[in-house]
């Protein structure tokens, strides 16, 4: 078992969902994109310490569901929801929410768009201001995913996400996601850029120099993304990790008493 020690007010509360005395809160469906380039080196963003959520975490791109992400009117091209569903173990309509957060959430913080004109293409810059506005105004809510595509007569493309985890927050939190991880390439000619909202740096490293980063205190990585990183050390490219089999374990770390004192602990 992997432990962290939790503070003394997660304790009490922890102490309170176990005797039944408050309910967890619900989780939410999200979903998380590692975005990967050749080293391979992956996209992290820090998010800013006035965050309710993993204030000052480094992490990878991703939110939650938008209910117009379940929009049948998403072009799509690529492994159809029913087969995402049936490797996350979800519905139609849920999976394809998570694949539309998925490629929406990676659009919105770090300006990659996993989507292209037809089937084989993919959108090759994202740069200009026009690109700027759309992005901003999916952030706000005031354009939906399906019409951003439409109007600019692009196909999301499944096909360039691969599934790699899947991770729900443990009950002792005031905010909880459940949260289907994947992977995807940098696509050709696009760039990141560092986009703001609710990062305030963005970077570039290879998962061993973060994982050490992390180990020295200069950086903080909440377990789901530790774990992450760790798993992509053992690949030397991009083609690699995507060649991996997966299977996809459900992760609920969970609040143990041990000897007085509540630990996070995570099943192997």
């Amino acid at each position: 078992m992997n432990g962290i020690p939790l503070p003394a007010e997660f304790g009490e509360r922890a102490r309170d969902i176990l005797a039944g005395r408050i309910r967890p809160v619900p989780a939410r469906d999200a979903a998380t994109v590692v975005v990967l380039r050749e080293g391979p080196e992956v996209y992290l963003l820090r998010r800013k310490a006035t965050m309710a959520f993993a204030a000052g975490a480094y992490v990878f791109p991703g939110g939650s569901v938008d209910p117009r992400d379940t929009d049948h009117a998403v072009a799509w091209a690529g492994p159809s929801p029913k087969e995402w569903g049936a490797v996350f173990g979800a519905d139609d309509q849920t999976a394809r929410g998570l694949v539309c957060a998925a490629v929406r959430e990676t659009f919105e913080e770090s300006g990659v768009l996993l989507a292209g004109p037809g089937a084989d293409s993919v959108v090759e810059d994202t740069t200009g201001d026009d690109w700027e506005a759309d992005r901003l105004a999916l952030i706000d809510r005031s354009l939906a995913f399906a019409d951003f595509l439409d109007r600019r007569g692009l196909v999301l493309r499944s096909d360039l996400l691969k599934p790699w985890a899947h991770w729900i927050t443990p009950e002792i939190e005031h905010k909880r996601f459940d949260t289907r991880f994947f992977v995807a390439a940098l696509p050709y000619g696009q760039r990141t850029r560092d986009v703001g909202g609710e990062a305030d740096k963005v970077v570039w490293q290879t998962p061993a120099d973060a994982i050490g980063q992390a180990d020295r205190g200069e950086i903080f990585l909440m377990p789901p993304t530790r774990r992450t990183l760790s798993e992509l050390v053992a690949y030397g490219t991009v083609e690699e990790v995507f060649a991996a089999t997966r299977e996809i374990i459900t992760f609920l770390p969970e609040a143990v008493e041990i000897d007085g004192r509540f630990w996070l602990v995570t099943p192997e």
